[in-house]
């Protein structure tokens, strides 16, 4: 028989999950150095049918848990909007598109919570939309941490880096209004030399992303395995499935570019199909 808890027994107990999570965390970032080394799990290969079968099976997740996801990925497009206007405000028009793109960069960290919510859909375990605070106890969250760290590192570098491209084609002044930029982009032998140079070297760090983080992030939440052996994990995933991998990564980049438009909201959906799906694929590549 199940008994109905007042608002404020509810409030206490999630507070509490809290408490026992930010603890863990805090003793996690001391286990970095001690699961250094450790021992490298087998990986299999997948064809291009895998990821259909993956991003099925993250449809199915994202169905079953709709509210609690949208609840946890409703932020993402609120984030990217205030980034927008944040730009548009301080007159850095030309890094508008590099911030739209780098939410591919740190995708992977975006979604922890939605690995750990199929994860334990997997196991039978009831979901919620605290489930994702269960990350802070995963045994190698300090890992976790340090990898999320260097994705956060590699985003503020490409925005440096797109901000030097503009310097050099565009600038170093900055456009005038929204259509000037635009029309200078489109029109002019230089802006077609910035979107050139700056698709060339997004796509370059959006390759680094998904060969060290392709299943590092599903990995480390799974088992307690240190920082290498995660990374070198995802790169002989890559090496053993390049030509699925780079598909994989190409459908990743496709639906983010897709659920930017317009002003973010397809993220709600797209970031959380992905990211369940990233998890199925993270199973089928390396196997219990």
């Amino acid at each position: 028989m199940t008994t109905i808890r007042n608002p404020v027994e509810w409030g206490l107990d999630q507070l509490r999950h809290v408490g026992s999570g930010a603890a863990a965390a805090g003793h996690a970032m001391h286990h970095v150095e001690e699961t250094l080394h450790s021992p490298a799990p087998a990986v299999t290969r997948i064809d291009l049918a895998d990821l259909v079968v993956a991003l099925k099976r993250g449809l199915e997740d994202f169905g079953a848990y709709r509210s609690d996801v949208i609840f946890l990925c409703v932020i993402y497009p609120v984030i990217g909007l205030v980034l927008g206007r944040l730009a548009v405000g301080a007159s850095a028009l030309p890094l508008l598109f590099p911030l739209a793109t780098g939410f591919a960069l740190v995708g992977p960290l975006a979604a922890l919570g939605l690995y750990e919510m199929s994860r334990q859909r997997g196991e039978g375990a009831e979901i919620s939309w605290a489930t994702p605070l269960a990350v802070f106890r995963a045994p190698a969250f300090g890992p976790i941490a340090v990898l999320g760290l260097i994705l956060v590192a590699i985003f503020l570098l490409w925005l440096v880096a797109a901000e030097e491209v503009y310097k050099l084609t565009l600038g170093p002044a900055q456009p005038a209004s929204l259509g000037a930029f635009l029309a200078e982009v489109f029109t002019t032998p230089s802006g077609w030399a910035l979107i050139l140079v700056g698709v060339g070297l997004g796509f370059l760090f959006a390759l680094v992303v998904l060969v060290i983080s392709v299943v590092s992030f599903p990995l480390m939440l799974d088992r307690d395995v240190g920082l290498d052996t995660a990374i070198g994990t995802s790169l002989r995933v890559v090496r053993m499935n390049p030509g699925p991998i780079a598909a994989w990564g190409l459908i990743v980049a496709a639906a983010l570019a897709l659920g930017s438009i317009p002003f973010f909201i397809g993220l709600i959906v797209v970031l959380p199909v992905l990211g369940h799906a990233t998890w199925h694929l993270y199973r089928m590549v390396v196997p219990r």
